[in-house]
């Protein structure tokens, strides 16, 4: 969970105020057309071939820690459009750079699926720190929160995952195990409250979001599915 993604922090937070700039204006046209929500991955449209990857959607990049990555698309005949994540003794990510002011809009939503758990995989235990699918939010001061669908830490579970000076990880296990194996499940955060809960003071701006596989610290298989991800300014 922690190795790549410090280094893609400081990256995120650095990012030019003219890129940031147009950016934001994109994502204002978004929030207008379609408010309250911000969608920043529809799969849906990713399966009828409106991407310029027939491996990575449109906005994101992949980020290759270690071995090699395996993505692609559900099977278009699938109901539930998806992009699949597998790890073989892998670790990579997809990333893309955002600005979301959390007071505005606090929620996230995701829709995930895990059909292979890596064995093993315990975020509390470095040597043991892989997990099936996990989204991670970049916040303007370097601290992270990280959503896990872990292998054995108990669901409901909330504490440091830091093990580097200067960089500040908050886990959350939103899912534990096999018992939700291979359905689709729906997730929704408040991240405001969450990064208040985890630090201690208000959120600061999301610069970046990460859906991220791993399982090279078990050395075993992992596989996942991502459906829409996308900001809200209410609880629906």
């Amino acid at each position: 969970m922690r190795e790549s993604m410090v280094a893609k922090v400081f990256r995120w937070v650095i990012f030019s105020s003219a890129i940031m700039a147009a950016v934001a204006t994109v994502f204002a046209f978004q929030t207008h057309a379609s408010a309250p929500a911000l969608i920043v991955l529809d799969a849906a449209k990713n399966q009828l071939g409106h991407t310029p990857s027939k491996d990575i959607p449109p906005g994101w990049a992949l980020k290759v820690n270690a071995g090699h990555p395996d993505i692609s698309f559900a099977d278009p005949g699938d109901p539930n459009a998806a992009i699949r994540l597998r790890s073989v003794k892998s670790s990579y990510a997809l990333e893309r750079a955002v600005d979301i002011d959390p007071s505005t809009m606090p929620y996230l939503y995701w829709s995930w699926k895990v059909s292979q758990l890596p064995r093993g995989g315990d975020f509390r235990h470095m040597s043991t720190d892989d997990q099936a699918a996990q989204v991670m939010v970049a916040f303007a001061d370097r601290r992270i929160l990280t959503y896990l669908w872990d292998s054995t830490a108990p669901q409901g579970t909330m504490e440091s995952a830091s093990s580097i000076p200067l960089v500040h990880i908050f886990a959350i296990v939103c899912r534990s195990g096999g018992g939700d194996i291979n359905q689709w499940l729906q997730e929704n955060r408040n991240i405001e409250a969450d990064y208040q809960k985890a630090f201690g003071k208000p959120a600061p701006h999301v610069k970046g979001l990460r859906l991220q596989i791993n399982s090279q610290h078990t050395g075993s298989n992992a596989e996942s599915y991502f459906g829409e991800v996308a900001f809200h300014t209410r609880q629906s």
